[in-house]
């Protein structure tokens, strides 16, 4: 048998050559100097050799605890090589589909279907809560106690709504996964059961003028909020849209500031629509604005240098005000389970809608309704948008008098 003293010795020759140990096991000398360790056994009748790797980066003492590891396969009727190359694959296949190599190839063909804006919402999710404890492990080894540990933590911060649609879409991945033949369960699904229920609430809304003129002057009589903060706050007062579209306002949306019909047109790829309807340019979206909007947007235009966003953020015209930006201002102000932004759309139907009641105005239910951008089935909903425009514009201009009565104006407004 060998001792590491001679390996270490071994020196290179004009020829390749071997030094023994016991049970198959040799070290291969090359003329270049490189030893390595080499296994001679039989299987199945024939000759084969296994390298176990380079001396002395394999011990003496390494090599043959890897021939007696071959010896017991062999015992039990498997051949080495045939296991090694198994091994190898196996490993190989594992590094190219971890959970998150995988959830990134479904991510792609999600972006061929979702709306721009939503699938960069699952992006995000993935990457913040789940890539760090599941992305390098290979999906076939994630078990439902590890998919559990993931989507409690969410739990844990009180982002229930949050924690189920984090487990929808681990549980999409996963039946991308069996599909390709990568797995065969779904841990995802099988957790579903035991998570938080949810409970759904309505988004918090003030639902009386007073209230509704509390909100602004609060929130604007905060110290220094940032312009664009200001002016994004007052125009969705004003135009009751959708927080999404107004943060991502443009400049040219907005058409005859100086006239007597100004408008918001809104592209319907930023719509609340399904991916086949934001294609449909007939379903643009037209918002009238009062005189009142029309002096946010012009003291917007004119901050914001003619860039690209109407309201940019904090860092630059690069980016538009964030997604909490408006949340956030609000909850400083005091209005944490009061009033959020995506309210001003509950607040403007509930006191429009009395007040039409009052007066007895019938037909402008339907009205106020089309001023929120409610879809309704049908084309004949689309040509409504413009026959009524009149008095959505009357409407409009009614709202945001009643709303803006005692409200400094813009311009002192940014004076303050």
């Amino acid at each position: 048998m060998l001792t590491d003293i001679q390996c270490r010795k071994a020196k290179p020759r004009d020829k390749a050559y071997k030094l023994s140990d016991a049970h198959g096991l040799y070290l291969y000398v090359l003329p270049t100097g490189t030893r390595s360790w080499r296994l001679k056994y039989r299987f199945g009748g024939k000759e084969h050799r296994l390298t176990f790797g380079p001396y002395p980066e394999v011990s003496l003492i390494k090599a043959r605890e890897l021939r007696e590891d071959v010896r017991k396969q062999l015992r039990e009727g498997i051949d080495p090589k045939v296991d090694k190359k198994k091994k190898a694959a196996i490993a190989a296949l594992n590094n190219g589909n971890s959970f998150e190599a995988i959830a990134l190839e479904w991510h792609a063909q999600q972006e061929k279907i979702r709306a721009p804006r939503y699938a960069g919402q699952i992006l995000d999710r993935l990457k913040a809560d789940v890539f760090p404890a599941l992305g390098p492990i290979p999906i076939r080894e994630i078990t439902p106690p590890l998919v559990l540990m993931t989507i409690r933590a969410i739990e844990a911060r009180g982002s229930i709504e949050m924690a189920h649609r984090v487990r929808q879409h681990m549980s999409a991945i996963f039946l991308y996964a069996i599909g390709l033949g990568w797995t065969d369960t779904n841990p995802a699904m099988v957790i579903q059961p035991v998570l938080v229920k949810r409970i759904k609430t309505r988004r918090p809304a003030v639902l009386t003028i007073e209230q509704a003129s509390k909100i602004i002057t609060r929130t604007e009589g905060l110290e220094r909020p940032y312009w664009a903060t200001l002016l994004a706050s007052r125009l969705l007062a004003l135009t009751a849209a959708r927080p999404g579209v107004l943060r991502l306002a443009e400049p040219k949306e907005f058409e005859d500031l100086d006239g007597k019909d100004p408008v918001w047109r809104i592209p319907a790829e930023k719509m609340k629509l399904t991916r086949e309807q934001k294609k449909d340019i007939t379903l643009e979206f037209v918002i009238p604005l009062s005189c009142q909007a029309v002096s946010v947007v012009k003291a917007a235009l004119q901050l914001s240098g003619g860039k690209k966003w109407l309201f940019p953020g904090v860092r630059g015209n690069a980016a538009p005000i964030t997604d909490s930006t408006l949340s956030k201002l609000y909850r400083l102000a005091g209005f944490s389970g009061v009033h959020v932004p995506h309210g001003w759309r509950s607040t403007f139907s509930t006191l429009m809608n009395q007040r039409a009641a009052l007066e007895n105005r019938i037909g402008d239910r339907e009205v106020i309704d089309l001023m929120l951008a409610h879809m309704q089935e049908g084309v004949e909903p689309i040509y409504n948008r413009y026959a009524y425009m009149p008095r959505r514009r009357e409407l409009a201009q009614e709202w945001a008098d009643m709303l803006m009565d005692g409200i400094p104006s813009v311009a002192d407004l940014l004076k303050s």
